[in-house]
């Protein structure tokens, strides 16, 4: 009934033809620092009407909020099988790196294959998220496991735990830099698709129809 009520709410604002009121958010933590700042700038820059209510929130929790109407729009990981109620659209595709600390046992070896990273310690997102599954299926295929100590779903904050040695991880190619070293595995390149949802069957509003243009003209 909320959610219908919002519906009724955003048609009759969308009547009037202008771009204003509130839209409300979700995206990741690593989306909203690394992807989202120059959309966000040129749409608040367009649009000062609009009060941008935005939410940082794990991908898998932002599809939840679009599904139960709490949140208009999501920019997030993509999930490997939608939600058909959803409408999911690829903006963005991260390639994954395996990376270690610069003093890691891994960064003196070369010709590197998926078995040799199961023999040390993963450093990876947790176990529900869209990201950890990609990763867990690559290795499944081969029929590895993976000996993951350590989970965190901020990339940020793997980061900094494989930076200082507590083991190797995978890591979009926006957050490397010099305090890691980059392995070579032998193995095709590992991607995650980044983009944005919204529901299927609820309105919505100018603000947006706006957003989604911006973030269309970006791919």
């Amino acid at each position: 009934m909320l959610a219908d009520l919002k519906d009724t709410r955003r048609m009759l604002a969308n009547l009037s033809g202008e771009i204003q009121g509130s839209l409300i958010l979700a995206t990741s933590h690593h989306i909203g620092l690394h992807r989202l700042p120059p959309l966000l700038k040129a749409f608040t820059q367009a649009h000062p009407q609009v009060k941008l209510d935005m939410r940082f929130q794990d991908s898998e929790q932002a599809y939840a909020g679009v599904l139960t109407g709490d949140l208009e729009l999501a920019i997030v990981t993509l999930a490997p099988l939608p939600d058909p109620a959803l409408v999911v659209v690829p903006v963005w595709q991260d390639q994954l790196r395996f990376v270690v600390a610069k003093d890691h046992p891994l960064s003196q070896q070369a010709n590197l294959k998926l078995k040799d990273l199961t023999q040390h310690d993963a450093v990876l997102p947790g176990q529900q998220t869209f990201t950890r599954g990609i990763v867990s299926k690559v290795f499944k295929e081969q029929g590895l496991e993976l000996n993951v100590t350590l989970s965190t779903n901020y990339m940020e904050t793997i980061k900094m735990m494989v930076s200082i040695g507590l083991g190797w991880s995978l890591l979009p190619e926006t957050l490397i830099d010099n305090s890691l070293a980059v392995l070579k595995i032998n193995h095709s390149p590992i991607t995650r698709p980044l983009g944005f949802l919204y529901h299927r069957e609820r309105t919505l509003s100018n603000a947006a129809r706006q957003m989604i243009q911006l973030l269309k003209a970006s791919t």
